[in-house]
């Protein structure tokens, strides 16, 4: 079997960081492509762009409990 140098290169750096042999990883990986249902699942869905160009309104603190609460509505202990 031949394998690509920079596949088998991050194979050694996982096997290493987990205390595992390159053998373990790499069956691992193959069992995860194979029998990983969810992983089928996942493929190719396309995720909502949660992006938002606004900001904060001026005056806003995030870090104020107080004034985030009052700014909110709710009353503050």
């Amino acid at each position: 079997m031949n394998i690509d140098d920079e596949l088998l290169a991050a194979a050694k750096l996982r096997a290493v960081s987990t205390h595992q042999t390159i053998g373990s990883v790499m069956e691992e990986a193959l069992r995860r492509l194979l029998f990983d249902t969810d992983a089928e699942k996942t493929q190719g869905v396309a995720l909502p762009d949660f992006r938002y160009e606004g900001g904060l309104r001026p005056g806003v603190d995030l870090y104020d409990k107080d004034a985030m609460a009052e700014l909110l509505g709710e009353t503050v202990r």
